[in-house]
C-alpha cells in the first residue's frame, strides 16, 4: 500500500495548471517580505527544531499575525495550533514536508495532548502555507487525517495535503468557515469534508481508495445559507480506482461546483444523502434508528448546483448548469469567496486596513484603522515639529499608540516604517498591508 501511495504522490506532484503556476509567486510575494516572527529549522539553524515547539512558544491569548518561517526539511511531527492568528510558511512545498503515521482508530486508542491529525487547528485565522502534510499511516480506508480543526477562517494555500485514509483535510469551524486555494490532495472515503462555510479554488483532488463511498462531504446543517463552494478543480481517481464517487452526506448539505472537471471514471451517482445500511438492502432495527436519528438534520433536500463542469468521455445528465435553481439564482460571476461567506469575510481581499482616525491625548498619539492590524518593526510617527513619535503598544487591535514628545499637539505628516511593517492581523489568502495615507 506503501508502493500505491508513492506513486500517487508522485503524480500528483507532476499536476500543475497554468493558473497555479502564475498564483503561487504573487500569493507569497508580500508573505515573503515580512521578517518572520519565529524560524523553525530541523537542522538547528533557526529559532527552533520543531514546529510544535515554535508554536508552543506563542502565548494562548495571542492577538497579533505571528509568521513562522519552517526551512526546509522533514519534521516528523504532529502540530497543535491553539493560538489564534498564526501563520505557518514553507521554505518551498516539496522542501517543506511534516509527516506522521497517525490512524484515528490509533489515536482513539491512545490519546496524546497533539490530536488526532497531522496537524491540529484549535486557533481562529489559522494560515498554511507552501508546506506538505503528510498521514503516513498507510492503510487504504480507516481514518487518517492530515488537517483537522475547529478553528474559523482558516486558511490554506498552495499545500500538499496527502493520507490514504478517510477525513485527509477536516475543516469543522462553523461560524465564517475556511478557505482553500491551489491545494493538491488525496485520501480515502470523504477526504476533504468541510461543516459550515467553505470556498475551495485550483485545486486537485485524487481518490485513492477504489471502494470509497464519496469524494467530498458537506455539513451545513446548522443554517441554510451554509456552503461548500468548488470553483476550478479538478476531480480525478487514482492507481486501481477505476469508478469513484463524487460527494455525499450525511446532515444538510449545499454544494456548488464551477468550471470542474472530472476524470472519465467518475462514477453515475450523484451527491446523495447517506441512508443506512450502506450497502442498501432492507435496514436492520440499528440501520433505521440510525437513519430516525439524522432525519432532524435533513430538511432541505438535496443541493447541489453546477456550472461549467464536464467529465471526460462525456457528461452525466445530473451535473449538468442549474445554477440558476440556486438560491437567489445566482450567476457565474457573482460565485466568489465574499459571495460564499455572505460578506462576514473575503479571505481574497486585497486591499489592507485603512487609517479612521489619528488624535492627541496628552502624551500619547493614537491612529485608529479600520480593523486589527499587527505591527511588525519600529514604526514610528513623523511630527510637523520634526520631532518622531515612537510605537508604544495596540499591536493586535485597531489602535496603535505612540509616545508623543510632549503633551503639546502635534500634527502628523506620515510614518516612517524603519524596515518594518503594518499588516492586516485577519487570515488571508495574502498579508494585506495597511495604507497609512493620513487623510
Amino acid at each position: 500500500m506503501r508502493t500505491l501511495f508513492t506513486v500517487l504522490v508522485a503524480s500528483m506532484v507532476s499536476i500543475q495548471t497554468s493558473k497555479a503556476v502564475a498564483d503561487s509567486p504573487g500569493a507569497n510575494s508580500i508573505t515573503q517580505a515580512i521578517k518572520p516572527d519565529i524560524i523553525v529549522a530541523v537542522d538547528g539553524s533557526g529559532d527552533f527544531k520543531t514546529i510544535q515547539e515554535a508554536v508552543g512558544s506563542i502565548a494562548r491569548d495571542n492577538r497579533e499575525r505571528i509568521i513562522l518561517f519552517i526551512k526546509d526539511g522533514f519534521y516528523h511531527e504532529k502540530v497543535r495550533v491553539d493560538p489564534n492568528f498564526i501563520t505557518l510558511r514553507g521554505q518551498s512545498r516539496q522542501g517543506t514536508q511534516i509527516e506522521f503515521p497517525q490512524g484515528a482508530d490509533e489515536f482513539t486508542a491512545n490519546p496524546d495532548n497533539i490530536g488526532r491529525a497531522v496537524v491540529n487547528i484549535n486557533g481562529n485565522d489559522c494560515v498554511l502555507g507552501n508546506l506538505t502534510i503528510k498521514n503516513t499511516h498507510g492503510v487504504i480506508g480507516p481514518h487518517a487525517f492530515a488537517i483537522y480543526g475547529h478553528g474559523d477562517r482558516t486558511v490554506i494555500v498552495d499545500c500538499d495535503v496527502f493520507s490514504q485514509g478517510a477525513d485527509t483535510l477536516a475543516l469543522w469551524g462553523q461560524t465564517n468557515g475556511s478557505y482553500q486555494a491551489r491545494l493538491k490532495i488525496c485520501g480515502s472515503v470523504d477526504f476533504v469534508c468541510p461543516r459550515g462555510w467553505c470556498y475551495m479554488t485550483d485545486c486537485t483532488l485524487q481518490q485513492v481508495n477504489p471502494k470509497a463511498d464519496a469524494t467530498i462531504w458537506h455539513d451545513g446543517s446548522r443554517d441554510k445559507d451554509m456552503k461548500f463552494v468548488l470553483r476550478n478543480c479538478r476531480f480525478d481517481g487514482g492507481p486501481g480506482v477505476d469508478s469513484w464517487i463524487l460527494a455525499r452526506h450525511h446532515h444538510d448539505a449545499q454544494f456548488f461546483l464551477l468550471d470542474c472537471t472530472f476524470s472519465k471514471t467518475l462514477s453515475s451517482l450523484p451527491p446523495k444523502r447517506v441512508l443506512y445500511p450502506l450497502g442498501g438492502g432492507k435496514p436492520s432495527e440499528a440501520d433505521s434508528k440510525r437513519n430516525r436519528d439524522l432525519d432532524p438534520g435533513n430538511i432541505w433536500g438535496e443541493r447541489a448546483y453546477y456550472y461549467n463542469c464536464h467529465k471526460e468521455g462525456g457528461d452525466y445528465s445530473w451535473h449538468a448548469d442549474n445554477l440558476s435553481s440556486g438560491p437567489g439564482a445566482p450567476k457565474p460571476e457573482q460565485i466568489t469567496a465574499a459571495w460564499t461567506f455572505g460578506g462576514k469575510w473575503d479571505p481574497e481581499r486585497r486591499s489592507g486596513p485603512v487609517i479612521q482616525k489619528v488624535g492627541q491625548e496628552g502624551d500619547q498619539i493614537k491612529v485608529t484603522f479600520s480593523e486589527s492590524v499587527t505591527m511588525k518593526g519600529k514604526p514610528r510617527l513623523v511630527l510637523s515639529s520634526g520631532e518622531s513619535a515612537v510605537y508604544v503598544g495596540g499591536s493586535g487591535s485597531s489602535v496603535l499608540v505612540f509616545a508623543a514628545p510632549s503633551a503639546q499637539q502635534s500634527k502628523v505628516i506620515q510614518i516612517d516604517f524603519q524596515g518594518g511593517a503594518i499588516i492586516a492581523t485577519e487570515a488571508g489568502a495574502t498579508l494585506r498591508i495597511a495604507d497609512v495615507t493620513m487623510r
